[in-house]
């Protein structure tokens, strides 16, 4: 059954829709075609559903690594923001030089940024015993403020008319397209790049982490018993930081791929979110790497199906938001009866 919750939950949230869709006066059946089919009608819907699925996935696999060792990571988003104003600023520093070791250390700057930010609320944990669920999720904020000021200020185009953005990107400075750079004749004209084989790489090195190191393992006994862990001489400390900068590294790295991806530049809003969807991505995927996987590519149809019925319906993106949430409620619904049993209690009347 604990295989089964995560279908059961996505066949209740479709239920729902259906019933939300007759609700807001639309035809139900003619809006979940919009929301769900309509966009992986071609190959573009098909480049898009996996360019979104890439930072979620990558994301969410640093998120289950902590997870397993009851290390409650919260802010990915402002790991993935700081991840990608590091490798924004070696970009803007070297947008005079070429060859492709900008990409690499690009890479490098965007996995520092994020372990740097995930850094804080490990150090707070560790040294003061702070809870790492409000600390990492309220330095989302601060990394959010801080992107603002440097695009609004000493990062800001001159040419961008004001708006808060940086300069766009040089070549050397981006990932190579499928469509672009490669010339992949049935992929011309889509916006997928190489991001997706650095997912395609952490899938089955999360999965070798988590079942075959002997790091991953100290973390799993940590999280399921944790007298038992520390009567092994395992360190609460150490589980508690390598769970956080990986997690953070991970998410660095989602948002270096994001700029230096479909995006090409700094901006003030350029996160959709994942790094918060990703939450999700990791309770509906069970906390394993293929689980993860699968999720992701849900949760990247949903935001698609957005956009979809936006234009063509003329409904509201957020109704992406929406089945979000409804899949979080339906799959933890779920487990509950899974993992308890409803009992009918007779009351006994007295005196």
């Amino acid at each position: 059954m604990q295989l089964a919750v995560p279908a059961i939950a996505a066949l209740l949230t479709l239920a729902i829709g259906f019933a939300i869709f007759g609700l807001v006066g639309r035809d139900p059946a003619q809006a979940m075609r919009a929301f769900f089919v309509d966009p992986l009608a071609d190959v573009n819907g098909w480049s898009e559903l996996l360019l979104k699925a890439s930072p979620l996935c990558l994301i969410g696999l640093g998120l289950a690594i902590g997870y397993r060792a009851n290390v409650w990571n919260i802010g990915a988003e402002g790991q993935m923001l700081a991840g990608g104003m590091a490798a924004s600023g070696v970009a803007i520093h070297f947008d005079q030089a070429s060859g492709g070791w900008i990409l690499f250390l690009m890479m490098g700057a965007g996995v520092l940024g994020g372990m740097v930010w995930a850094a804080i609320p490990a150090f707070l944990k560790t040294r003061f015993n702070t809870n790492e669920i409000l600390t990492s999720l309220m330095l989302t904020y601060v990394a959010a403020q801080l992107l603002i000021y440097l695009v609004s200020g000493p990062w800001r185009d001159p040419q961008g008319m004001n708006f808060p953005i940086s300069e766009m990107f040089s070549g050397d400075a981006l990932y190579p397209t499928f469509g672009g750079d490669w010339q992949w004749h049935w992929l011309r004209g889509t916006r997928l790049n190489a991001s997706i084989f650095v997912t395609l790489a952490a899938v089955p090195l999360a999965w070798l982490f988590m079942r075959k190191s002997f790091a991953g393992f100290r973390m799993n006994v940590g999280g399921l018993a944790p007298l038992a862990a520390r009567y092994a001489g395992f360190s609460d400390t150490r589980t508690v930081w390598m769970s956080l900068l990986i997690g953070g590294a991970l998410a660095g790295l989602a948002g270096m791929g994001e700029i230096a991806g479909p995006i090409g530049q700094l901006q003030a809003t350029w996160s959709p979110g994942y790094g918060f969807t990703a939450i999700i991505v990791v309770f509906v995927g069970r906390l394993h790497p293929l689980g993860i996987v699968l999720a992701s590519l849900l949760m990247a149809l949903l935001y698609l199906g957005g956009e979809a019925v936006q234009t063509s319906m003329q409904l509201p993106q957020a109704l992406s938001g929406v089945f979000q949430g409804l899949l979080l409620f339906c799959l933890l619904g779920a487990d509950l009866f899974v993992n308890y049993r409803l009992r009918r209690v007779s009351r006994v009347a007295h005196g």
